[in-house]
């Protein structure tokens, strides 16, 4: 009986399994993804204020970056599938978005900075999944430089769905400039990114 009563004391408590994946954090980022044809569908509709209802409805997207990071901090409920897939939503955002407003802005000087950012998500996406696979994916973690290149890139878009292309040229136009601010901080802070990774990278190598 006491052999007995020594070996239950020494058994590890029972941990009860929970499925991450499935909270709220998740939720809202899903639900980041699932308002982008809302955008487009809202745009193209019949409704009165059109261009302005989805142009609200992308910034309540753009706030769920946010919220969702929020609660996974608040609950306590950050996952790996919720790293992995909020940057995901991230970039699904920006790059469906961009590509449906150049059908509405057909110009070059739409097309360069669009073609900008995109490549630049693309290229900072693949040098995040590279260090990570290093375990080095902290040098590469968003900074403040990141950061404002995204509250610039998702006010510029905000606007260029707001404002009509045939309309008054002052409020696209400043759609324009705030679209290449951030362009040329999507550069600045790329450039920062593999900077800090070759700097790593070029140590560890000298060890």
């Amino acid at each position: 009986m006491d052999l007995l009563a020594t070996t239950l004391v020494k058994l590890p408590p029972t941990e009860e399994k929970t499925n991450n994946n499935m909270n709220w954090p998740n939720f809202v980022t899903f639900t980041r993804i699932a308002l982008i044809p809302a955008v487009i569908l809202v745009y193209y509709s019949s409704i009165q204020g059109n261009m302005i209802w989805a142009a609200a409805v992308f910034a309540v997207a753009s706030l769920t970056d946010w919220l969702d990071g929020y609660l996974a901090r608040e609950l306590n409920l950050t996952s790996d599938f919720g790293a992995f897939i909020d940057p995901v939503a991230d970039k699904v955002l920006v790059v469906v978005v961009l590509v449906f407003l150049v059908s509405i802005y057909p110009s070059i000087w739409f097309v360069i900075p669009t073609c900008i950012i995109i490549a630049r998500e693309v290229m900072v996406s693949a040098l995040r999944e590279w260090m990570a696979s290093s375990n080095r994916r902290n040098i590469v973690a968003v900074v403040f430089m990141g950061k404002l290149k995204t509250t610039v890139q998702m006010i510029a878009i905000i606007v260029l769905i707001a404002s009509d292309p045939a309309g008054e040229p002052l409020f696209w136009q400043f759609g324009y400039v705030l679209l290449y601010t951030s362009a040329i901080l999507s550069l600045w802070s790329m450039w920062y990114y593999f900077k800090s990774a070759w700097t790593s990278l070029s140590i560890n190598d000298k060890d």
